[in-house]
């Protein structure tokens, strides 16, 4: 059998796979071959194209792991971290806070299992959340499965809370100069929300006092909590989980995106009947925000 360098152009791809050359280009240009476009033309790591082989049989080799990006929610962390313990050594589960583009750009290269993402109000994510997942390779392998709804806005102090809700300080105000905000990444979810709210007072994100950058919803609220920064966008759950104040903003749809091919591997299925427990639910409720009425229903699949 001939050597196959590192590198693959289509050609020898298609020999290594013993595909036809055209088959090779229509699997990379739908995302579905890991493949990187240099100077305008394809090229495949050989490394990764026998991964690719080997999840594609049976459903993947590699049932014991289930790592999830995309981003971040108190009660996700919940599950992740309940899981890992009870399966101790027998599997890595673990579940790191990206944002939602960078997840999705994770997902796309097959770096994680599953994204989380939330992008806009509850009434517009049928659309937004499918137009997002279009905009990445490997999409038509994907699907969508409805998390949770939960309600997002500003995270505060108690007391900045209460100066809102009495009517004291206009919430309005809370765009003006004198107040520290703690903002997430961009491309995260909560950037989203907050964006579209600052646009319809006609500020842009530029006119805020930033003083800090948080990876996190729960690094944002523990800067809050710390006094270190004023307010912050974040869910209600994250505040309730810091004992802070909530300014609701929207009710958004949290859904988890999973290739289809490992849909149905244990881990992944384990994953959304915890969501579906009453004890989780439970807990979802103590933090606050949450409604559970279509949770693990699979809501969109690229045709």
């Amino acid at each position: 059998m001939a050597d196959f360098p590192e590198f693959m152009n289509a050609k020898l791809v298609a020999e290594y796979l013993d595909l036809n050359e055209k088959k090779v280009y229509a699997l990379a240009n739908d995302g579905l071959l890991p493949a990187t476009k240099v100077t305008g033309k394809w090229l495949f790591p050989k490394a990764m194209l026998d991964k690719w082989l080997l999840e594609s049989c049976h459903n993947g080799v590699l049932t014991d792991r289930l790592l999830l990006a995309g981003s971040d929610d108190p009660l996700l962390q919940c599950v992740v971290g309940k899981m890992a313990n009870q399966l101790g050594s027998t599997a890595l589960v673990g579940y790191t806070s990206t944002g939602t583009r960078q997840g999705l750009a994770m997902l796309s290269k097959g770096h994680v299992d599953i994204c989380a993402i939330h992008w806009g109000n509850v009434e517009e994510a049928s659309l937004r959340h499918p137009a997002l997942l279009q905009q990445y390779p490997g999409h038509k392998n994907w699907v969508l499965v409805h998390a949770f709804e939960r309600k997002q806005g500003l995270v505060v102090s108690p007391d900045l809370a209460d100066a809102v809700n009495s009517r004291s300080i206009q919430l309005h105000e809370l765009l003006s100069p004198r107040w520290r905000w703690a903002l997430r990444q961009q491309g995260a979810g909560s950037m989203r929300a907050l964006e579209e709210w600052i646009h319809g007072h006609g500020y842009n994100m530029t006119m805020l006092n930033q003083v800090d950058c948080c990876n996190s919803e729960r690094e944002l609220a523990s800067a809050i909590a710390r006094e270190q920064a004023d307010i912050g966008c974040a869910s209600q759950s994250t505040a309730g989980e810091f004992g802070l104040g909530f300014i609701p903003l929207c009710t958004e749809a949290f859904e988890l995106v999973i290739p289809k091919n490992i849909y149905f591997r244990t881990l992944q299925q384990q994953l959304l009947q915890s969501l579906t427990k009453s004890d989780i639910q439970a807990h979802g409720d103590q933090l606050g925000g949450y409604n559970f009425i279509r949770t693990g229903q699979q809501v969109w699949s690229a045709n």
